[in-house]
């Protein structure tokens, strides 16, 4: 994806997250919140930043802390930050197996808080259709974050590491999937902590906790197209297409 020239991104390469700092801390049940926090977009789009929940092995044990964090995952083995861009999304069906994700995968899981997320559906003639996705509840999905280390930058500076996040995706197998054949791993409250837990490492364990989330109930919308253009933010982009609206 380009998101300089407002390209759509693959799946999952949009999602709106609104929720203010506060009621993050509530809803997930964070102990510490570290960084500045972006702001509500209804057009979350790669190499943005955004709201993170993970948890940490501080002094006095697991902390769980919201932080912010780049779309699109660096590995600490990538000499420069461009491949971030084309690692926003992980496959459940190999995350434990690719470079890029296993290590994360094991160590460092997180959750990525959204309203709902945007799917384009492909028209046999036409542009494609968006629609948003969401639930009843806000949506938590599954992530993997990454520290890479800025050899450019000095040793006090806090700036030499930088944080990013991936999605996991999943085949789309309920009644969405004629929407698009994936969709994000959606983790229901009671998965949470297992998934945060960091002294799961072990990869079967965690393959295990991927095989057993449930698909998730979700409303398809169908919306305008602006959504299509980064530069496009605001709650009018998750309202019902109307023919005014996207005329």
């Amino acid at each position: 994806m380009s998101v300089a020239h407002g390209t759509l991104a693959p799946m999952c390469g949009r999602y709106a997250q609104t929720r203010a700092e506060d009621q993050l801390e509530r809803d997930l049940a964070i102990d510490r919140i570290l960084g500045e926090h972006p702001g509500p977009s209804w057009n979350v789009a790669p190499t943005q930043d955004v709201p993170v929940v993970l948890e940490r092995v501080e002094d006095d044990g697991p902390q769980r802390q919201l932080r912010q964090a780049r779309w699109g995952l660096v590995p600490s083995w990538a000499k420069d930050v461009s491949i971030g861009s084309r690692m926003i999304n992980a496959r459940s069906e190999t995350v434990l197996d690719k470079p890029a994700f296993r290590k994360a995968a094991a160590k460092r899981r997180a959750l990525v808080p959204m309203d709902g997320y945007y799917e384009w559906q492909a028209n046999e003639r036409g542009p494609k259709t968006p629609y948003f996705l969401h639930g009843a509840e806000p949506l938590a999905a599954a992530g993997l974050y990454e520290l890479w280390r800025d050899h450019s930058k000095a040793d006090d500076d806090p700036a030499r590491w930088l944080w990013t996040v991936t999605i996991i995706t999943r085949p789309a197998t309920d009644s969405l999937g004629h929407i698009h054949d994936r969709c994000p791993v959606l983790l229901p409250g009671h998965l949470w902590d297992e998934w945060l837990d960091p002294s799961i490492t072990a990869a079967d364990e965690v393959g295990a906790m991927l095989v057993n989330v449930p698909e998730p109930h979700l409303t398809p919308r169908e919306v305008g197209r602006a959504v299509g253009n980064v530069a496009n933010d605001g709650p009018g982009l998750v309202e019902p297409v109307t023919p005014a609206a996207d005329a």
